[in-house]
C-alpha cells in the first residue's frame, strides 16, 4: 500500500511580522527592498534562519539580476534544475521567466516532460549537456565540459553551474517545506515514474 503526503500543508508558512526576530526583520527588509521587491517562495520558509537567508538571496541576486550570462540561458539552467527536483514553485516562476527571456516554449515543453529538446540553438544544447551530466553523472565528461568553455568561458561555465546548485538547494527546501504556489494554481509539473 502506497501512502501520499497529498494534498501537502505548507510545512514553515509566512512568519507575521510581529513574531519575527530583529534578524528575520532585518534580512526580510533587505529582501523586499532589493530587486525581488517581497518576501515569497523560498525566503518564507528560508527566513527562520536569517544569518544563512542574507548571504544565501545575495547569490541568487547575483544569479539573477547580475550575471553577464544571457537570460535565456540562465532561465534555461533554472527550469532544467527545477525540472530535475520536480519543483512546481521555480517552475512555475521561472517558466514564465524563460518565455520572457527568448527561451522558445517547445525546449520548455521538452524539458518538462523529461525529454531532450529538439530545435536548439548551439548554446542552448552545450547548456543541457553540461547540466544533464553534472546532474546524473555528477560531474561532466572531457568533450562537453571543453565545449561549454569554449562557449561561455571560466566564469559563464561557473555561473551555469551556480544556477543549476542554487535552484538545486531551494528546490530541496521548497519540496521539504512545501511552500504552496501563488493563486492555488494547480502543479505544473507531472511526476516522474518511478
Amino acid at each position: 500500500m502506497t501512502t501520499h503526503c497529498f494534498p501537502p500543508a505548507e510545512r514553515l508558512p509566512r512568519i507575521p511580522p510581529e513574531k519575527m526576530t530583529e534578524a528575520q526583520k532585518k534580512v526580510a527588509a533587505e529582501i523586499t527592498a532589493g530587486p525581488r521587491g517581497e518576501l515569497r517562495g523560498p525566503f518564507i520558509a528560508l527566513l527562520r534562519s536569517p544569518e544563512l537567508t542574507g548571504p544565501l538571496q545575495k547569490v541568487g541576486e547575483y544569479l539573477r539580476y547580475r550575471s553577464p550570462l544571457d537570460r535565456r540561458i540562465a532561465e534555461m539552467a533554472t527550469l532544467i534544475a527545477a525540472r530535475h527536483w520536480t519543483q512546481q514553485y521555480e517552475w512555475n516562476a521561472h517558466h514564465t521567466h524563460a518565455m520572457h527571456a527568448g527561451l522558445k516554449p517547445a525546449i520548455a515543453d521538452a524539458i518538462a516532460e523529461g525529454r531532450r529538446p529538439t530545435d536548439m540553438a548551439e548554446d542552448e544544447e552545450i547548456v543541457h549537456d553540461m547540466l544533464m551530466e553534472a546532474l546524473h553523472n555528477q560531474s561532466v565528461c572531457d568533450a562537453t565540459y571543453a565545449r561549454a568553455i569554449a562557449k561561455f568561458g571560466e566564469q559563464g561555465v561557473i555561473d551555469i553551474l551556480a544556477i543549476a546548485g542554487y535552484y538545486a538547494m531551494l528546490a530541496m527546501i521548497l519540496n521539504v517545506a512545501r511552500i504552496a504556489l501563488p493563486g492555488g494554481k494547480p502543479p505544473p509539473l507531472a511526476p516522474f515514474p518511478h
